[in-house]
């Protein structure tokens, strides 16, 4: 089992990603701004697990105490949360789920400078960090029902192959086919059909399209 700080965890995405790990025997660490708000968020996890197993801390001390880091903010505070952790996250695994919206056209891809979000938070990171890209286009809403099966798999990308095997595995930990879709260059694309994925909700008034790979025997 591991140690999982979820950074900016308090969030829907966060939130429903430490439920379902929490439920499959992980240490679960919601990490936010102020331990406040991160301890009120794991009392609402651990009242629904019925069980002690989520902590609620900022999140330099939920980066300084995890194993393996997921960021999972909004892109506004994206840079500003990896810089505030910087420190504390060397020689680990990072996984970033953040997708690079820019409001209020949210439907359309608009990639950073650097080409993604992901490779925008290995360059601030550095080489000792090992970024993993991962669980972009899960909808959160399925996500906090630990008990709805998630029809919809998981893109990872990343440049360490035991890194991304690691992610794989929490994927799976949590109720998701996951697949190795290549180095952190493609991140892009992960990236990106997060925006496509929600014009496909509004125009066709659903909330939780998803994409699934075929051909493939898992």
């Amino acid at each position: 089992m591991t140690t999982l700080a979820i950074l900016g965890g308090t969030g829907h995405e966060g939130s429903g990603l430490g439920l379902r790990w929490a439920k499959a025997g992980h240490t679960v660490l919601i990490g936010s701004r102020t331990a406040e708000k991160a301890q009120a968020a794991a009392a609402e996890l651990n009242a629904k697990l019925g069980a002690d197993s989520v902590r609620g801390l900022d999140n330099l001390s939920a980066a300084q105490q995890g194993e393996v880091i997921v960021l999972t903010v909004p892109y506004s505070a994206h840079a500003a949360t990896i810089e505030s952790v910087r420190d504390a996250v060397q020689g680990k695994i990072f996984v970033d789920v953040t997708v690079p919206l820019v409001p209020p056209k949210v439907s359309r891809v608009q990639m950073p400078a650097a080409g993604s979000a992901s490779q925008e938070a290995q360059n601030l990171l550095g080489p000792n960090v090992r970024v993993v890209t991962a669980f972009q286009s899960i909808s959160a809403e399925h996500l906090k029902d630990s008990g709805h099966p998630i029809d919809c798999d998981v893109l990872v990308c990343g440049d360490d192959k035991e890194a991304k095997a690691v992610v794989i595995a929490l994927a799976k930990d949590a109720g998701m086919q996951a697949w190795d879709a290549g180095p952190l260059a493609n991140a892009v694309i992960p990236e990106g059909l997060t925006s496509v994925l929600i014009g496909l909700n509004i125009r066709y008034k659903v909330k939780s399209s998803g994409i699934k790979i075929t051909g493939i025997n898992s």
